[in-house]
């Protein structure tokens, strides 16, 4: 393509090569290509029951790690509006039909008074219209109710982030996702100095009424929690933007310039290497649950980080003495073991290797970023799970995919036999060896991303996607797969979850 001092100018306003943009322009050509995958990651192939006992332990070590001054952050993506949470609600506000037809709107309406939300449901409603909720229902007024929670004249809630809706009551008070973070990070989270340190990517728009939130509540919760809060945010950055293109897979251009989209949560990749701590935990913004129903989140949140400190002290230990030479023939054994069993990194090829090829395959494969992954069993969830697939250099490892990773010929197989599902439930080191940061843009398969079809201005235009956070993005990490209870997944995608058991008031 042909590069118009525009393009220039558009390219460096948001930091995007054009070497950057060429690799963009080509894969929206060619497209991506599927992983090959050996087998679904199940308990004993990939994936890790936890003993009561190896979750005792993982407790104390968790514990300990933070007795001796080990810091913790916890990064919680929170950029998105909640338009899609409220896509049911839309519908029947443009929709012909005055009252509930289909069961959806009919739980909604029938669990109304249930939502956290309702107070101020109600006063947006007699606000706007001199009328309570149950006086409007009286009147078959529906829509007038639905308006004045997802309208910009009510509440808003259809173009708010999850982050600021009012998910649970607590203690004759409401709570929103956000203090719900703050909340949970308090109970597993605390460094030795009695702070909590916890860090939202939130949309450049919504910064104001994030902090705002924050400013808030953060007092009282300090107070109720007995920490202090150290809360950062930031942006996915303009340089992770990538270009859209036309179906034929030239540029799209708007009043003549480059016409760029938020490349996914993937970009998020770089927001995750500019924090500075020894453990990050990752979460999303609408998995979170009442106080008292917290237990098994909070313990489960130790188990995979002590699981996570003791695999990271290990495997630098192994590169400390990678580092000053071939080791002896058992010591490799011992090392290999360790890459096999317990990271599920296996090659074939690796044991004809003489002793010092097999000392740099091992710090090759050893001194990675590492995760640790909370896996529930799979229930019907929409989204990726667990799978050992092979890596560019022919290695079997442990991976998080998408369905559409996979070849459509053997995706049904492999989906039937999979047994679990990612909650994106993670606990992460950053950290090589020697305790530097790596550049973890070393550690995404670019070939990885993804292509959808979008409408744009009437046009149709083809998106792209990059590795996703915790797909591609991660791809050369070390992952370990850990069971962990479905009571600690509870994600809220329509606004209709928030009357499930799991976000009601016990």
């Amino acid at each position: 393509m042909k590069i118009l001092q525009t393009d220039l100018e558009v390219l460096s306003r948001k930091g995007i090569t054009e070497e950057t943009l060429a690799e963009q322009l080509e894969s929206l050509k060619n497209g991506f290509p599927y992983l090959k995958i050996e087998a679904p990651a199940t308990i004993g192939n990939g994936i890790t029951l936890p003993s009561e006992e190896l979750m005792a332990r993982s407790i104390e070590i968790w514990h300990e790690f933070l007795a001796a001054g080990g810091t913790v952050e916890k990064l919680v993506p929170a950029s998105g509006a909640a338009s899609r949470m409220f896509k049911n609600l839309f519908a029947f506000v443009d929709g012909k039909k005055d009252r509930p037809a289909d069961d959806f709107m009919k739980k909604f309406f029938e669990g109304i008074f249930d939502f956290a939300f309702f107070p101020l449901l109600n006063s947006a409603c007699m606000r706007l219209y001199g009328k309570s909720v149950d006086s409007l229902i009286a009147e078959h007024r529906y829509k007038d109710v639905v308006k004045a929670l997802i309208g910009s004249e009510g509440l808003n809630y259809g173009n708010l982030p999850k982050a600021l809706l009012e998910f649970h009551r607590a203690c004759g008070d409401t709570r929103t996702a956000l203090a719900e973070h703050l909340a949970e990070g308090a109970q597993y989270a605390v460094d030795r100095h009695g702070k909590v340190h916890v860090h939202f990517t939130v949309s450049e728009d919504h910064i104001p009424a994030v902090e705002a939130k924050l400013e808030e509540i953060r007092g009282r919760m300090e107070r109720e929690r007995g920490v202090k809060f150290e809360i950062s945010l930031s942006v996915q950055k303009p340089s992770t933007d990538t270009v859209a293109a036309n179906p034929d897979g030239t540029p799209y251009r708007e009043n003549g310039e480059l016409f760029f989209r938020p490349g996914g949560h993937g970009a998020l990749i770089e927001n995750l290497g500019d924090l500075d701590a020894d453990v990050i935990f990752i979460k999303n913004i609408d998995n979170v649950v009442p106080d008292a129903l917290r237990e098994p989140t909070v313990k489960y949140k130790k188990v995979i980080g002590g699981i996570l400190v003791a695999t990271k002290q290990r495997a630098d230990e192994y590169c400390a003495r990678l580092d000053k030479g071939t080791p002896s023939d058992e010591e490799l054994a011992e090392m290999l073991t360790f890459l096999r069993e317990v990271l599920c990194v296996t090659d074939s090829c690796v044991d004809t290797l003489p002793a010092e090829a097999k000392a740099v395959y091992l710090m090759q494969k050893l001194n990675r970023p590492m995760r640790v992954c909370g896996m529930v069993k799979n229930e019907g969830e929409p989204g990726g799970g667990p799978f050992l697939a092979y890596s560019a250099d022919g290695t079997v490892q442990p991976q998080i995919l998408e369905s559409t990773q996979l070849n459509p010929k053997e995706e049904k197989k492999l989906l039937k036999d999979a047994s679990h599902f990612n909650p994106v439930d993670l606990v992460c080191s950053i950290r090589n060896w020697k305790g530097e940061k790596f550049n973890l843009r070393d550690f995404v398969d670019k070939s990885t991303g993804f292509i959808s079809s979008k409408s744009r201005e009437g046009h149709e235009i083809k998106a792209l996607e990059l590795p996703g956070l915790w797909n591609g993005a991660m791809s050369d990490w070390n992952t370990i797969f850990v069971e962990v209870a479905p009571e600690t997944f509870n994600p809220v995608k329509t606004v209709n979850d928030l009357l499930r058991p799991s976000h009601q008031p016990s």
